[in-house]
């Protein structure tokens, strides 16, 4: 299982709100069956075998494109263990365990 943070910000945009195209880069995001995601304030988490998530991370990055967008910067965190499964809810709890 891959975990994978990713952050789409367009470059040249005309108002400092880009929450238009973040949409867009989720609605993108929404067509691809194999991947659960969750969004966050500063990026998006995505859940699924490697090569989906590497496919809607180059989904998501596209369609921020267009509308006077010509420069688009994508951030990607990849985090993929091999030796069992994981998931971003188990990260989250193996800390929360130790906090108690």
């Amino acid at each position: 299982m891959t975990i994978a943070e990713i952050s789409v910000v367009p470059i040249g945009t005309a108002t400092p709100s880009v929450s238009q195209y973040v949409a867009r880069a989720i609605a993108a995001l929404g067509q691809q069956k194999d991947i659960k995601y969750t969004l966050t304030g500063m990026g998006t988490i995505l859940e699924g075998d490697l090569a989906a998530v590497l496919e809607a991370v180059r989904k998501m990055h596209e369609s921020v494109f267009g509308d006077r967008v010509q420069r688009v910067v994508t951030t990607v965190r990849i985090d993929e263990r091999r030796d069992r499964e994981s998931s971003a809810a188990d990260k989250m709890q193996s800390v929360m365990e130790k906090l108690a």
